[in-house]
């Protein structure tokens, strides 16, 4: 009982910083003409729309990662920037060639849409957040490690200062779009729970810290993190030793969910979580080896 009252203190020790770093993480217009803005996109464009979310969530992305398309170029595939970047997804050349995209498949909605799932895959495993994931995909890899150097933290909150101002207004749009779509708490909770494990230093990492406790069935206390569906409910049981009917005991409805949105509020007793935030490499690994 006391180490888990310890464990329990550390959470929200870390949950009170990160929040506090984290505030400024928010929309910024928030006014009718901007939602109808962002709305009508999506509502113009619902084929591709369903096509999008589709891709992505077979890929364990969640939905709103659409409005980077909206952003980038209101889903508009002949949209070419000063830079030239093309398409849908904005793919510059060199971007495009590394994975295999050609010329003029950057303005192929649905090509480019599964290279931009996959490159977004790929800049996740990396960043473990989707505000940092944004924001690699807008100026470079190069410029992300670049200020987090700079800044000595690998939280957004502490490296923006240091990206271009496109960067960050670019970010700022996303935040907006996701406000429009009803999806803010999504990316922002998804933040939080990185945050939470990655204090100002680096150096300081711990499960997610839980925005909500409840009781299981048996009257175990739960803590809650974010779970995307690239993970399977039957590798986590594995790793952890525990039969997949007591994590669905635990987390009723979570396969519906994961299928519907990609992601999911995710319940483990306290302890567990713990060896779930350590496994979680391995998790993942062996998810995507039963998904082929």
């Amino acid at each position: 009982m006391r180490r888990i009252i310890t464990y329990y203190g550390i959470f929200l020790f870390v949950l009170i910083s990160s929040k506090v770093k984290a505030q400024a993480l928010t929309a910024n217009n928030t006014s009718e003409q901007s939602v109808r803005m962002y709305q009508s996109v999506i509502k113009n464009n619902r084929q591709l729309v369903s096509y999008i979310e589709y891709t992505f969530v077979k890929k364990g992305i969640p939905k709103h990662l659409r409005n980077l398309a909206i952003i980038e170029s209101g889903l508009d595939r002949h949209q070419v920037s000063h830079a030239g970047a093309k398409g849908v997804w904005q793919f510059m050349p060199a971007h495009a060639s590394m994975y295999g995209l050609t010329e003029d498949e950057r303005s192929d909605m649905y090509k480019s849409t599964q290279t931009a799932a996959v490159s977004l895959s790929n800049l996740y495993k990396k960043y473990r957040n989707w505000i940092t994931v944004v924001a690699a995909y807008n100026c470079g890899e190069g410029n992300i490690q670049k200020a987090m150097s700079r800044a000595g933290s690998r939280l957004y909150t502490d490296f923006r200062p240091y990206l271009p101002q496109e960067t960050q207004n670019h970010v700022q749009k996303y935040l907006n779009a996701s406000y429009a779509t009803g999806e803010l708490s999504q990316v922002l909770n998804n933040y939080h729970n990185f945050a939470a494990q990655n204090n100002s230093s680096g150096t300081l990492r711990m499960v997610a810290a839980p925005r909500s406790t409840h009781k299981g069935k048996k009257g175990a206390d739960l803590v809650e993190t974010q779970l995307n569906s690239a993970y399977r409910i039957s590798a986590i049981a594995e790793v952890l030793e525990i039969s997949p009917k007591q994590l669905l005991s635990w987390n009723p409805g979570i396969e519906r969910r994961l299928q519907e949105k990609g992601e999911s509020d995710f319940y483990l007793p306290t302890e567990m979580m713990v060896q779930f935030e350590i496994n979680k490499t391995k998790i993942l690994s062996n998810s995507l080896k039963a998904e082929d």
